[in-house]
């Protein structure tokens, strides 16, 4: 397996917390502790604009399929949706008071789910914008969200330590699960659904059985929280992004280390925690404290 950095986007003049490819193909969104959120073209890798200004810091982006839509959530608790048909932000979901830790969309209920630090899960309609209820996950910090491939479950990493498995049916707990010894900061299900892969400021990456939720191994992935696990789409491995300022990439069969793009390993890497992944292809996108995005490309 082989890295090569190809590009590098400047211009953020603050760290970057988040990436989201748009719905569109070659055009990718960045947002962080800026003053607003960024278009690039992927096919140029150049600036193209600021979307629009943003009064606090940018901690998710979210695109959902089938929808022309992209959805903004800020470190004030404000969740902003921006129309690109109409180029405007339509609506400003103000329902959660603490700051928005991750969204995801669920495609066959057309449903969209805000994660934030008031340690409540919201839900909308994709369809009306409009809050249809909300779970309490924790008394503390929901951090991420991970739905499964077949759309049955999802889980939410808690700065609690804990994840919790949800029925995406009727929103019920499945299950508590109980390993980590810090907060949990990503959550990724295997492209199969076979595995539940959770990584934390402990610096560890658990690996869970879907079937029965029971820990299957724990690999100690990064020397610091690891803050990101992203599987390829098509090939079997997953991206790991830690503040220790690498990026590794793991078997998703084997869960072996195939390589590690860091400083010290040589690479023009970040010198910074980097914060988020994003795979276009089999290029692999990194954002990080040190404003910048890199982009990589990965040979299997």
């Amino acid at each position: 397996m082989t890295a090569e950095k190809t590009a590098e986007l400047t211009g953020h003049g603050n760290p970057i917390f988040t990436l989201e490819l748009s719905q569109k193909p070659g055009i990718l969104f960045t947002g962080g502790n800026d003053k607003g959120l960024v278009e690039w073209s992927l096919k140029t890798n150049s600036f193209i604009k600021v979307m629009f200004p943003v009064n606090a810091s940018v901690y998710a982006i979210h695109c959902p399929a089938g929808y022309p839509l992209m959805v903004v959530g800020l470190r004030s608790g404000q969740v902003l949706v921006f129309d690109f048909i109409q180029q405007k932000i339509i609506k400003s979901l103000n329902h959660h008071q603490k700051p928005i830790f991750d969204i995801k969309s669920i495609n066959h209920k057309k449903e969209l789910l805000i994660a934030s630090e008031d340690g409540t899960v919201s839900i909308w309609s994709l369809d009306t914008l409009e809050n249809l209820h909300s779970i309490k996950v924790s008394a503390d910090t929901v951090r991420c969200i991970a739905i499964s491939p077949d759309e049955k479950q999802v889980a939410f990493g808690c700065r609690d330590n804990q994840v919790k498995v949800y029925d995406l049916e009727d929103y019920t707990l499945v299950k508590t699960l109980h390993g980590h010894t810090m907060s949990v900061f990503s959550l990724a299900y295997s492209t199969d659904g076979a595995f539940l892969l959770s990584g934390g400021r402990d610096a560890q990456v658990k690996i869970w059985d879907t079937v029965t939720y029971q820990l299957t191994k724990t690999i100690p992935a990064h020397l610091f929280a690891v803050n990101h696990i992203l599987f390829h789409p098509t090939q079997p491995y997953f991206a790991t992004a830690s503040m220790d300022k690498s990026i590794k990439i793991w078997g998703a069969d084997d869960f072996k280390l195939y390589k590690i793009i860091s400083r010290e390993k040589g690479y023009p890497c970040h010198p910074l925690s980097i914060n988020k992944l994003a795979w276009n292809g089999d290029q692999l996108l990194s954002v990080s404290d040190d404003k910048n995005v890199m982009i990589w490309n990965i040979t299997f």
